[in-house]
């Protein structure tokens, strides 16, 4: 219950003209999306013609593609970590797990990805490998 509420209020900042939510929000709040199979709440929290690299760079131009990234993603994750790496950008570790309907090919590793955010929304998701083990996070 507690994770809905951070989505909503999360979504309610980006949408409002008041205080815009902070990468780390962002990056919890897509967690929860993703981890409740939301993946068109998920897809909202990016920005149009957003970037997401993994094995190649891909442009998702409105929130219909960052709908269906979202929904491709096998995995879900416990967050592990949160590093502030830039005003707008955020270094966020998680540790796999299986999420509603589909098959998650790694739980219990690590994966990690850097979060930029500009005015509450994702504009660059890129995958990066986690930190060697003990690196502080």
């Amino acid at each position: 219950m507690r994770a809905a509420v951070l989505l909503v209020l999360v979504l309610a900042l980006a949408a409002c003209g008041g205080k815009t939510a902070t990468p780390t929000q962002v990056a919890r709040a897509w967690s929860v999306a993703l981890n409740q199979n939301d993946n068109k709440a998920a897809g909202a929290l990016f920005a149009h013609n957003a970037q997401v690299i993994q094995d190649s760079v891909e442009e998702l131009v409105n929130g219909d593609d960052a709908t269906r990234w979202n929904a491709a993603l096998p995995c879900g994750g416990t967050i592990v970590g949160i590093t502030v790496q830039k005003t707008d950008e955020v270094l966020v570790v998680f540790q796999l797990k299986e999420r509603p309907h589909h098959l998650c090919d790694g739980p219990g590793s690590e994966a990690a990805a850097v979060f930029r955010v500009k005015h509450g929304k994702i504009v660059l998701w890129h995958q990066v490998p986690p930190p060697p083990p003990g690196a502080t996070v």
